[in-house]
């Protein structure tokens, strides 16, 4: 072999070992201390509607608004719900009143007009019957009708009957209202009242609330639209939690533990290090997004991870293209935002 040659193949002999031991112990530290990762910012939204149907009325935050929990941001023509719920309170005061003359039973007043009215039908079947009896003697002598006696002898028995009827009146108002009734009164009475509370709710659905902290993305509808539960009135961002999306390959996987600390750095802010922690970490693997864009990476199948931000100042936006950093070494656990260290 000519010479020059040889030295050219020691050379590159060298070269390559040289680049293969500077190779290992740069994935060695690699592996040992700091993971960096590529992804964006996620952040969770939310569409809110209305339940029922009827137009806006008013509106009260637009786009890019920030709102707090339980902010009103808009309200309905609430007419009709007002005019059903007035109906509702009606109805349920109706048979509440029914229900308490039930349980009281018969008024002293009534209970004595009953009494009375038993008096005065025992005295009619008394003259009745002097009267069928005074008849039937003259009818013998004949001095009177067989007719006559026939329809004294009706008339008994018809007052018979009626003093029956009243002496069971009488005896009903002693006694007061049947158990059954009572029970099957309250019953309508608590349907009434589940239907007042079903007039209320629909009043309240009437106003829409922000169901938590959180900027409004967009305003979809507007005052007069026609809004119920298909059509979203608004789209809004929830500022808490706000994480970053990114994907470890499986052979990093078993260096990250939930709570683990890590950093998180975007060109909006050049030297700017956000504070976080390791949240999430998906069960299952797949294929490298296109979003991430490291050579090394991209055929590889990656899992899903989500480092949770500590974002104060609310900076960090959706599809924010983020750093992370991760000290693969750190024995300290962040469980939740109020562990979050102080930014720098």
């Amino acid at each position: 072999m000519p010479k020059p040659l040889k030295i050219i193949l020691i050379a590159i002999a060298i070269a390559a070992l040289i680049f293969g031991i500077w190779h290992y112990f740069s994935d060695s530290d690699q592996d040992d201390s700091t993971l960096t990762l590529y992804g964006n910012i996620d952040i969770r939204q939310v569409e809110l509607t209305f339940h029922d149907p009827e137009h806006i009325a008013e509106m009260y935050v637009k786009e890019g608004d920030q709102v707090k929990k339980g902010q009103l941001l808009a309200i309905q023509d609430l007419d009709r719900f007002q005019y059903a719920l007035e109906s509702a309170q009606a109805k349920v005061e109706a048979q509440r009143q029914i229900v308490e003359r039930l349980i009281h039973g018969s008024r002293p007043e009534e209970i004595k007009k009953a009494e009375d009215d038993v008096k005065a039908a025992e005295a009619e079947v008394r003259f009745d019957k002097k009267e069928y009896d005074r008849l039937k003697k003259l009818v013998k002598r004949h001095l009177t009708s067989v007719e006559s006696v026939d329809r004294a002898r009706f008339k008994l028995e018809a007052d018979r009957q009626k003093l029956q009827a009243l002496k069971e009146i009488y005896r009903l108002a002693v006694i007061g209202p049947r158990t059954e009734d009572i029970s099957s009164a309250k019953a309508e009475l608590k349907a009434e009242e589940s239907a007042l509370k079903l007039a209320k709710k629909i009043w309240e659905d009437g106003h829409l609330y922000a169901p938590s902290e959180g900027i409004i993305q967009d305003r979809i509808m507007e005052p007069g639209d026609m809004a119920d539960y298909r059509t979203p009135v608004f789209t809004m961002a929830l500022i808490d939690p706000v994480w970053a999306r990114v994907y470890v390959p499986e052979k990093r996987l078993g260096q990250l533990k939930y709570g683990m600390p890590a950093t998180i750095s975007t060109d909006s802010y050049p030297g700017k290090i956000y504070q976080g922690w390791v949240g999430f970490i998906s069960p299952t693997a797949e294929f490298t997004p296109k979003t991430v864009e490291t050579p090394e990476l991209r055929t590889s199948l990656v899992y899903q991870i989500r480092i949770f931000a500590c974002n104060a100042n609310n900076e960090l936006r959706l599809g924010m293209p983020v750093t992370v950093s991760i000290d693969t070494l750190s024995k300290k656990i962040i469980k939740e935002k109020s562990d979050c260290p102080e930014q720098s």
